[in-house]
């Protein structure tokens, strides 16, 4: 009678779980995956995945620097959500290699989102390097595939108008804010 009763346990909580399955969160960021997008998904398929958002593809020429692999994702009531940048420009088999993530909804299992802080970053993460730009703070995260610019005006007065100088984690104030996060993800061929 115990041996019935435990095979009814165990065939009852295998239905249960396959009918519980997990549901994506449309807003969470892990290694090869933001929300519903994946690094394998190709451009044609993005406007099946963003049925209920609208996706933008800026055209080419007409601006300086134009981006035309660039893909804006909104929702419908006009929030920008991603910035995805084609591997191959004008080509609908080609798959995303870049995300910038603008809603700060979209984070990590950390917390970390796109108006976080560098000791987000810091305390959760270790940093594979940093590189000193013009304007910014380049703060690179291989474990999560991410980078991270901090305005150099969050930083000391020696760092804002050289390059030449390196900057270090020491360098950055906790509180800096983060002015982009990207993630960048490598060819899933």
């Amino acid at each position: 009678m115990a041996k019935r009763m435990l095979k009814i346990l165990l065939i009852s909580l295998l239905m249960y779980s396959c009918q519980k399955e997990k549901k994506q969160n449309p807003f969470e960021i892990t290694n090869n995956r933001i929300g519903l997008l994946t690094n394998e998904i190709q451009v044609k398929e993005l406007d099946s995945i963003y049925a209920n958002d609208s996706i933008a593809k800026r055209a080419t020429g007409g601006q300086f620097l134009n981006n035309a692999n660039e893909i804006e994702v909104y929702e419908k009531g006009g929030v920008k959500l991603l910035v995805l940048e084609a591997q191959k420009e004008s080509d609908p088999t080609s798959t995303i290699e870049n995300i910038q993530i603008v809603d700060p909804r979209y984070k990590t299992a950390s917390g970390l989102s796109s108006n976080g802080i560098f000791k987000d970053i810091k305390d959760h993460y270790k940093i594979s390097k940093i590189n000193n730009t013009l304007s910014t703070a380049v703060i690179f995260v291989d474990s999560i595939q991410a980078y991270f610019t901090i305005d150099k005006k969050e930083l000391s007065k020696k760092f804002q108008s050289t390059t030449d100088i390196e900057i270090t984690a020491t360098d950055i104030p906790d509180a800096a804010k983060i002015k982009h996060f990207w993630i960048s993800w490598e060819a899933a061929n």
